[in-house]
């Protein structure tokens, strides 16, 4: 009769352990969203109504003058595409080159044998210790050395590298079987073939999540853009971002509406790659020791 009170002790504890779960995830979920939502809600409303108290969360219509105003900017020159159009460029350049260079290196780290292998690869973790602040003026000095400053070159050669990138591979490649590499090399394939044709076909999560992580990284990035981009035709979408803040200080729908624009490639981008993405850090956790 005491072991049963026991059990059921435990059960209602079990019970009760699992519903504080369900409530904290839930007041968890709710302030993650509810930034997201009221950009998206504050976004279609007259800053007049987004001031209002208690704020509406559901806008009486449809108020796009905001975006007409986002994508013009202030002085109507619509540099709101170009500078769209720039930072999809960066973030796309920088997003593609981490995949291969990280993947390449990575490979190399894991597969092969060869004296320093180890030595290398501490060096490579050893540059994430470095903040990218300690470095950002001796890399300004050598851009403009090379004559590449207010470029696309400028804006994507500092991060072409990416050394949690490498890490990463390297973690999900360790133990990709070896039983596979050795059967192709019996086969006569190359090591460009086996990389092509056995490693990136079977590493799609791995480079889902990297290529999501290095887009967004240059997707935010503000203060490199800040200093190399010296035209407004060359600025990114964080420098419209602060730029528009500034001289639209007192619209409020008009900035939630040039946030969700700027905010679109990079949902679109998390969603098409969400299966991948969930399960390459599913995988990545896994095998990180």
């Amino acid at each position: 009769m005491k072991s049963k009170n026991v059990s059921v002790k435990e059960l209602y504890m079990m019970r009760a352990t699992k519903i504080l779960m369900w409530i904290i995830l839930t007041i968890s979920l709710l302030f993650i969203i509810a930034p997201l939502v009221f950009m998206l809600t504050a976004a279609f409303m007259p800053a007049g109504d987004i001031i209002k108290m208690p704020y509406r969360w559901i806008p009486k219509g449809l108020y796009t003058p905001n975006f007409v105003k986002a994508v013009a900017g202030n002085d109507g020159t619509y540099i709101f595409i170009r500078n769209l159009l720039n930072s999809l460029i960066v973030a796309g350049a920088v997003s593609v080159t981490t995949v291969l260079i990280s993947s390449i290196t990575g490979y190399s780290l894991s597969k092969f044998h060869y004296p320093g292998r180890d030595f290398i690869f501490m060096g490579i973790m050893a540059t994430m210790m470095i903040p990218f602040e300690a470095i950002m003026i001796p890399l300004y000095m050598v851009i403009t050395r090379m004559g590449i400053q207010n470029s696309y070159q400028g804006l994507i050669l500092p991060f072409l590298v990416n050394a949690f990138g490498v890490f990463m591979m390297r973690q999900y490649l360790v133990t990709f079987p070896d039983e596979f590499i050795d059967a192709a090399r019996v086969d006569g394939m190359s090591e460009f073939a086996i990389f092509r044709s056995i490693i990136l076909p079977n590493s799609g999560p791995a480079i889902a999540t990297l290529a999501i992580l290095a887009f967004r990284s240059q997707w935010d990035n503000l203060l490199w853009p800040l200093l190399v981009a010296q035209t407004e035709k060359m600025k990114t979408i964080p420098l419209y971002i602060v730029k528009f803040r500034a001289e639209m200080h007192t619209d409020e729908g008009a900035m939630m509406a040039v946030a969700l624009l700027a905010s679109i490639p990079m949902f679109v981008l998390f969603f098409s790659l969400s299966q991948y993405f969930v399960s390459g850090s599913a995988v990545f956790s896994s095998r990180k020791g």
